[in-house]
């Protein structure tokens, strides 16, 4: 029964989009619904991203944001407000056009995004200087009328927090847009133990109706891209547009500054992507629903499940702990948590009970460690701490081994052809040449990021003078 829980989980290597597959379901993250490219997201998959959830809400709360909730719905005529805006989204966007069976006057959107209706109420409660900053962030669904769909990556539905910010000076708004791409670089660096480029995406990638957008850019296992966060700086397109005016301590009447930023439940399956192995998931302590997993063995014998039982209402008071004391086979627990990836297991049976010890195994390496009972606090902790920042450096040396130069167009052709991972080559700033990349690369520009190089003097499509280093990547 073991063997074949693991068996049936395709090799990484062998074809991983079907490796990702069996692992999200096989981990119990997802089921598949009736309606094409939507997801159900099951109590493991929503525990995950309830504490990615609290990481995030914390930071925001802690830089003075408040959560609000906006309408799902959107008029069509609200949407069109903002030109840009609307273009961009308007392959993506879901229509309600019956309410019952009467035909609505106006066709509904289903919110892909909302800023038109922060905009709507901000232009409502914005009158003075006195009301800035406004800093609102909402947890909700949205929906994008996807054509290809791959849980968590890319959903017709998903989650996610949309923070919107209005400022009295353009310096103040793009202060905010930076500050909260900081914020998604810690959860997750810090949390997901997922090593990320920041930077500036180009004209041709940034978000619709955008001034500028920066982003933060991850790296597979398989060497594609992942955007794992945005962060908009909208200027004044929006307030234009909806008249969001204040009145500044001159007396005079001015647009505000807006800012837009967002994080969603994709990063689960960047988390999978970035740090999965052949046994299933691997997760990292800060971000696991469950730290710690003790399994009794021979837990039909006297003593031993109270002992369990013990040792997890002591753990718990240090980190997140759980105990399995169903009859199936310990063969199958070890197998099933493995799957789960949860970080570090803990076998106690007769034996390890008159020995005053137990085992711990962890998930990142499979390594066994003999723990004394009375240092199994202190190991317990110490261990967690050790998981976490090995799958960090584990994650950026993978980075670092599939990041490679490129000078020429030619060179950049036979890396993204020969080795998946991110480019890094220099670029003029012409659109032209960042179109003929992607026609004949496949590749697209990640992003420009903040900390630049000099990996030549020319531009690696045209040969021009260069502006800008940039990453390309095929992604997500």
């Amino acid at each position: 029964m073991a063997k074949e829980f693991v068996k049936d989980v395709t090799a990484m290597d062998e074809d991983f989009a079907k490796w990702y597959t069996d692992v999200v379901t096989k981990a119990d993250l997802i089921d598949y619904s009736s309606v094409r490219g939507s997801m159900i997201i099951r109590p493991y998959g929503y525990a995950l991203w309830e504490n990615i959830k609290q990481e995030l809400d914390t930071r925001f709360k802690e830089t003075g944001h408040e959560n609000v909730y906006m309408p799902l719905f959107i008029p069509e005529s609200l949407l069109q407000k903002e030109k840009d805006h609307i273009e961009g989204f308007a392959p993506e966007v879901a229509w309600v056009t019956h309410g019952g069976e009467e035909k609505l006057a106006e066709r509904l959107c289903v919110r892909p995004t909302s800023e038109v209706l922060f905009a709507e109420h901000y232009r409502n409660i914005i009158h003075s200087y006195r009301d800035l900053p406004k800093l609102y962030n909402q947890w909700s669904n949205v929906v994008r009328w996807e054509k290809t769909t791959r849980p968590f990556l890319r959903t017709l539905e998903f989650l996610w927090q949309e923070g919107h910010t209005c400022h009295a000076t353009d310096e103040e708004a793009l202060e905010e847009t930076v500050r909260m791409l900081n914020v998604y670089e810690e959860v997750c660096e810090k949390v997901l133990a997922i090593p990320v480029v920041k930077g500036q995406k180009t004209e041709k990638e940034k978000f619709a109706g955008a001034k500028l957008t920066y982003t933060i850019e991850s790296l597979m296992h398989d060497g594609k891209a992942l955007q794992s966060g945005t962060s908009h700086h909208l200027g004044q397109g929006f307030a234009e547009a909806f008249g969001i005016q204040f009145t500044d301590k001159e007396g005079k009447l001015q647009h505000v500054h807006q800012t837009s930023w967002g994080f969603t439940t994709r990063i689960i399956g960047a988390m999978i992507m970035v740090h999965g192995d052949d046994r299933g998931l691997v997760i990292p302590p800060n971000a696991a629903p469950t730290q710690l997993m003790i399994v009794p063995i021979a837990q039909h014998k006297e003593g031993v499940l109270d002992y369990a039982y013990e040792l997890k209402n002591t753990l718990s008071k240090l980190v997140r702990a759980d105990i399995d004391a169903s009859d199936k086979k310990p063969g199958w627990k070890f197998n099933e948590y493995e799957m789960k990836g949860i970080p570090l297991r803990l076998e106690v049976g007769p034996k390890d009970i008159e020995k005053n010890q137990v085992v711990l195994v962890r998930r990142d390496t499979g390594e066994k460690l003999i723990v004394a009972a009375d240092a199994l606090e202190s190991t317990v902790q110490d261990l967690l701490r050790d998981i976490q920042q090995n799958l960090y450096q584990k994650a950026i040396d993978h980075r670092e081994q599939k990041t490679t130069p490129a000078v020429t167009l030619e060179e950049l052709k036979e890396i993204v052809e020969t080795k998946a991972g991110f480019i890094k080559a220099m670029w003029c700033g012409d659109r032209a040449c960042e179109d003929l990349i992607k026609e004949e690369t496949g590749a697209t520009s990640r992003c420009i990021p903040f900390e630049q190089e000099e990996v030549s003097e020319q531009c690696v499509c045209c040969g021009k003078k260069a502006e800008q280093m940039v990453y390309w990547a095929k992604a997500y």
